[in-house]
Protein backbone atom coordinates (compact mmCIF):
# COMPACT_ATOMS: atom_id res chain seq x y z
CA UNK A 1 0.00 0.00 0.00
CA UNK A 2 3.06 2.08 0.59
CA UNK A 3 4.33 1.48 -2.16
CA UNK A 4 1.27 2.18 -4.07
CA UNK A 5 1.28 5.50 -2.39
CA UNK A 6 4.48 6.57 -3.69
CA UNK A 7 3.55 5.98 -7.38
CA UNK A 8 0.76 7.68 -6.76
CA UNK A 9 2.76 10.84 -5.43
CA UNK A 10 5.52 10.38 -8.29
CA UNK A 11 2.56 10.16 -10.79
CA UNK A 12 0.87 13.42 -9.58
CA UNK A 13 2.74 15.75 -7.18
CA UNK A 14 0.06 17.59 -6.37
CA UNK A 15 -1.53 14.74 -4.25
CA UNK A 16 1.41 15.25 -1.76
CA UNK A 17 0.13 17.78 0.29
CA UNK A 18 -3.01 15.66 0.81
CA UNK A 19 -1.28 12.49 1.77
CA UNK A 20 0.63 14.72 4.38
CA UNK A 21 -2.51 16.59 5.87
CA UNK A 22 -4.37 12.94 5.71
CA UNK A 23 -1.56 11.21 7.60
CA UNK A 24 -1.04 14.25 9.91
CA UNK A 25 -5.05 14.33 10.44
CA UNK A 26 -5.10 10.61 11.20
CA UNK A 27 -1.92 10.84 13.77
CA UNK A 28 -3.41 13.27 15.82
CA UNK A 29 -6.31 11.82 15.96
CA UNK A 30 -4.82 8.10 17.40
CA UNK A 31 -2.52 10.61 19.70
CA UNK A 32 -6.15 12.11 21.29
CA UNK A 33 -7.68 8.96 21.73
CA UNK A 34 -4.70 7.02 23.42
CA UNK A 35 -4.84 10.21 25.65
CA UNK A 36 -8.16 9.53 26.50
CA UNK A 37 -7.91 6.17 27.12
CA UNK A 38 -4.62 6.22 29.29
CA UNK A 39 -5.34 9.76 31.37
CA UNK A 40 -9.25 10.42 31.66
CA UNK A 41 -10.26 10.01 34.70
CA UNK A 42 -13.47 8.51 33.39
CA UNK A 43 -11.82 5.26 32.13
CA UNK A 44 -11.15 2.54 34.29
CA UNK A 45 -8.71 0.07 33.29
CA UNK A 46 -8.04 -1.76 37.01
CA UNK A 47 -11.26 -2.01 38.59
CA UNK A 48 -9.52 -4.26 41.33
CA UNK A 49 -7.16 -1.92 42.57
CA UNK A 50 -9.14 1.26 41.64
CA UNK A 51 -13.10 1.18 40.84
CA UNK A 52 -13.47 4.32 40.55
CA UNK A 53 -10.65 7.15 39.50
CA UNK A 54 -12.76 9.95 39.37
CA UNK A 55 -13.06 10.20 42.72
CA UNK A 56 -8.90 10.72 43.46
CA UNK A 57 -9.19 13.89 41.15
CA UNK A 58 -7.84 16.77 43.19
CA UNK A 59 -9.83 19.43 42.95
CA UNK A 60 -7.10 21.84 41.59
CA UNK A 61 -6.31 19.01 38.70
CA UNK A 62 -6.47 19.86 35.32
CA UNK A 63 -7.92 17.03 33.67
CA UNK A 64 -9.52 18.42 30.76
CA UNK A 65 -7.54 19.11 27.53
CA UNK A 66 -8.17 22.83 26.79
CA UNK A 67 -9.89 25.14 29.58
CA UNK A 68 -11.42 28.40 28.90
CA UNK A 69 -10.67 31.17 32.01
CA UNK A 70 -10.79 28.60 34.43
CA UNK A 71 -7.65 28.94 36.94
CA UNK A 72 -7.37 25.32 38.50
CA UNK A 73 -4.92 26.42 41.38
CA UNK A 74 -7.69 28.38 42.89
CA UNK A 75 -10.47 25.56 42.89
CA UNK A 76 -11.57 24.02 46.59
CA UNK A 77 -13.06 20.72 47.10
CA UNK A 78 -16.81 21.24 47.12
CA UNK A 79 -18.13 17.43 47.84
CA UNK A 80 -17.09 14.61 50.43
CA UNK A 81 -14.86 12.33 50.72
CA UNK A 82 -15.43 8.80 49.77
Amino acid sequence: MLRQILNQAKKHPSLIPLFVFIGAGGTGAALYVTRLALFNPDVCWDRKNNPEPWNKVAPNEQYKFYAVNVDYSKLKKEGPDF
